[in-house]
């Protein structure tokens, strides 16, 4: 499998700190979100690398064995645990891993292990890992917004997840050792699930902030009042102030949506008013605007 430089996918070089990481992150995911780039192919198909490279880049001991073992690096636990018992078994000989082993002797022993050839001609059998496999699940806003339990059929097996709140459109999330059987004592493959977020009929989101558009009668928006909004978490009570206009924003802070695997934090909703002029209006209404335009 070629390799895929994630430090290259985020645009940062592998002296990155950890902010720099999560600001490169944002950064690209802002610009090739699927809900800001419909129909397009490319964005999502960049969204879910540069989701890829942040799962790894962004979790210390993940990156360690990624800077250390490239595409192989899910196999480092593995491989240091295959290592070290080389290291035992030669003891006295003096040919293990820590040594003098050669790069050919450390490259046999790595194929062996994960599928690349026979070995070093020891006479064990190569193990293989397992095949990975990949299904989508489809969510619509409310169901991302909480986490929650899922059962998924893959290969005929019925696997349980949870699905954290907070997980975003085109999302690509791994659960490890559920892809298919390895082969002679080979690990596992691993699962990979791609979420699709669906849009809600009212309420738009961009990362962890929402957005939606609030009706005002003409007769709220000149004297003020109070109304009755709906939010994703329940509905909620708003102020309007008198002689609001049309467009006004109003933010909530802590209204919008989860931060993905950060519990209690959220994003914010923000609300913009929109006037809407009444219709049907009888000729005594009629004159009593005119009176009103008259009076100003």
């Amino acid at each position: 499998m070629a390799f895929i430089d994630y430090y290259k996918i985020l645009g940062i070089d592998k002296t990155a700190s950890p902010k720099d990481v999560k600001n490169a992150y944002r950064k690209l995911a802002r610009k090739y979100h699927p809900d800001l780039n419909p129909n397009n192919q490319d964005a999502k198909a960049n969204f879910q690398k540069i989701n890829e490279a942040n799962e790894v880049l962004s979790d210390p001991d993940k990156r360690k064995k990624y800077d250390q073992y490239g595409n192989d690096w899910q196999h480092a636990d593995e491989f240091e645990k295959q290592k070290q018992q080389q290291s035992q078994s030669s003891g006295s000989r003096g040919a293990g891993f820590s040594g003098g082993a050669s790069q050919g002797d450390f490259s046999d022993f790595f194929e062996s292990m994960f599928g690349g050839g026979s070995g070093s001609g020891r006479g064990r059998q190569a193990k293989y890992r397992g095949e990975d496999y990949t299904t989508e699940i489809q969510l619509d806003l409310i169901d991302a917004y909480k986490t929650h339990k899922q059962t998924l059929s893959v290969n005929g097996n019925n696997i349980r997840i949870t699905i954290p709140a907070g997980v975003e459109n085109g999302q690509i999330i791994k659960i490890t050792g559920h892809g298919g059987p390895g082969v002679n004592g080979g690990p596992n493959g691993d699962l990979y699930i791609t979420f699709t977020v669906a849009n809600h009929p009212t309420i738009k989101r961009l990362g962890n902030n929402l957005y939606s558009n609030v009706e005002l009668d003409v007769y709220t928006a000149v004297l003020g009042g109070e109304i009755t909004v709906d939010t994703l978490d329940g509905k909620v009570k708003l102020k309007v102030m008198p002689e609001t206009q049309q467009g006004t924003k109003v933010n909530l802070k802590g209204k919008g949506f989860p931060v993905y695997k950060n519990e209690g934090q959220f994003g914010d909703l923000q609300i913009t008013y929109s006037i809407r002029i009444p219709t049907h209006l009888t000729d005594k209404q009629k004159k009593l605007f005119q009176e009103l335009r008259e009076s100003l």
